[in-house]
């Protein structure tokens, strides 16, 4: 077992008890610490909140702009003051904690001690698929002699950032559905020896849709798949998405995003030419589907071979035919670059 052990710098996991679930989120994704820590006005500890605390809340419906406290961990697991360094890392190890606040008698907060790497990765026999055989027309002319999931985001091209991501998560047999300018993919990656994973091909020779190539998988899957498109920037943990498939024990799941939009209108609600309600610009939240997804092998069995299909349309099949479909909420930062504003956006953050 291998572990580095930190004391950090937490101004940026610091939260206070105005706060909302948006703002728990900014700070994960600015500290990369996976926690939050709530104090009141003398930095007394009121709890924590991590990613799995948020995620619980978004599937429980709430908001993020609700308040910190619908998600707070009100006892957290702490450390007393003077505890030594070995004692600290022995009690982290033995839990399995990956973070832990060090407070004083008052529960003042003092410190945050972190394991980044806890154990050896673990490595994940679940193949891995990244559809990549679309046309990218609304791309164009970026696309004329590209295919879309190689374009180059900050000096990468999106495939190759879809797969170092995977990899470093434990991932290593991947499966890329290709049909446009399919060389130019096949060229670049070949087997996967070189970037350290392996790679197969699946060849479309018609548009087989989201869902459609996984009837052409060289070998017929015996444990869950992970997919995505290969459009897809995020930085979601697509572990933790494979975990959360199997411990709800779910036929399909999908990972969504909740959007929210703004009516710059007054609504105005009627009864017949009786005005019963005006709501001054509503907000209207609703969850996408972000692309992403674990599908286990008895729902890929209901696809027909090398007929077109969509990851919606199968996913609406499944559910009719009382299959277990499941919604994982993300809140990491996630981009669809389907358009020039959303290639402009990818390379300027």
């Amino acid at each position: 077992m291998t572990t580095n052990f930190f004391q950090k710098n937490f101004e940026n996991t610091l939260l206070t008890a105005e706060s909302s679930i948006e703002d728990a989120n900014k700070s994960l994704t600015k500290s990369s610490l996976r926690i939050c820590l709530v104090i009141d006005e003398r930095k007394k500890l009121l709890g924590t909140v991590t990613d799995g605390d948020i995620r619980r809340g978004m599937l429980n419906g709430l908001s993020l702009k609700a308040n910190i406290f619908s998600v707070l961990n009100k006892n957290p697991f702490v450390v007393p003051e003077g505890l030594n360094s070995d004692a600290i890392r022995q009690i982290m190890v033995s839990n399995k904690i990956f973070q832990v606040p060090e407070v004083d008698k008052e529960y003042h907060l003092l410190n945050l001690y972190c394991i980044d790497q806890l154990f050896e990765q673990k490595k994940l026999k679940n193949k891995f698929v990244i559809m990549a055989g679309g046309r990218g027309t609304r791309l164009k002319p970026l696309t004329d002699n590209c295919p879309k999931p190689m374009l180059v985001v900050k000096g990468k091209p999106i495939l190759l950032r879809i797969i170092e991501q995977a990899k470093s998560e434990g991932f290593s047999d991947f499966a890329i559905s290709t049909n446009y300018l399919s060389h130019i993919i096949q060229d670049y990656f070949r087997d996967g020896s070189e970037f350290g994973v392996k790679i197969d091909y699946i060849t479309e020779n018609k548009p087989l849709g989201t869902a459609g190539s996984l009837t052409l998988l060289k070998e017929p899957p015996s444990i869950p798949v992970m997919i995505t498109n290969g459009d897809v920037i995020s930085d979601i943990k697509y572990s933790d998405l494979l975990n959360f498939h199997l411990k709800y024990k779910s036929d399909a799941t999908m990972a969504v995003r909740l959007q929210e939009r703004i009516n710059p209108y007054g609504v105005v609600s009627m009864d017949g030419i009786k005005i019963v309600g005006i709501s001054e610009k509503p907000r209207e939240q609703f969850h996408i589907n972000a692309g992403i997804y674990v599908v286990s092998p008895n729902s890929i069995n209901i696809l027909r071979k090398n007929s077109e299909c969509d990851m919606t349309d199968m996913f609406e099949d499944l559910r009719t035919s009382k299959f277990n479909t499941f919604a994982y909420p993300i809140h990491e930062p996630w981009l669809d670059i389907g358009s020039h504003a959303d290639f402009s956006v990818a390379n300027n953050k």
